[in-house]
């Protein structure tokens, strides 16, 4: 598990911002994200996020939320073995993990977690409750945004 330094904003996370929030609220996620204390008051957000890009904010379906699903539709999509965390957990928050390992940990948590597999074009994204976890993906046919 590699550890960043959480106090600069890493390709990660900045792609986050700019591929999956609403474009209203991106540069203040970037500017939460410049700074220690903003990026952890963010990360705590993410529990009640109402931020995410509707047009590449995809509900993962209700029989295939475990781990394991969800493990199936990031490799289809060309999600690596290794990905990067952010989630209100400090153990796994800022590291890269294992692809596995990270959905083991996130899924099912009840609270807000990011695992982005490809900066900006895939990554997996769960709110607090049953039902939140939703596939955040760019660069595929509905994504209309750079027509």
């Amino acid at each position: 598990m590699k550890e960043f330094n959480s106090a600069s904003m890493n390709d990660h996370e900045e792609q986050f911002a700019r591929a999956f929030i609403v474009p209203e609220k991106r540069e203040r996620y970037l500017s939460l994200l410049q700074s220690k204390r903003g990026r952890r008051k963010l990360v705590a957000g993410f529990h009640h996020c109402h931020d995410l890009d509707d047009r590449f904010a995809r509900l993962i379906p209700s029989d295939q939320q475990s781990a394991g699903s969800i493990k199936e539709i990031l490799k289809k999509h060309g999600a690596p073995e290794v990905c990067y965390v952010m989630a209100d957990d400090e153990n796994i928050d800022g590291t890269e993990m294992n692809l596995t390992d990270a959905l083991s940990q996130v899924v099912g948590m009840d609270a807000g977690a990011l695992i982005s597999c490809i900066p900006g074009k895939l990554a997996y994204f769960e709110m607090e409750g049953l039902g939140k976890r939703y596939l955040l993906i760019r660069g595929g046919s509905n994504d209309t945004s750079n027509r």
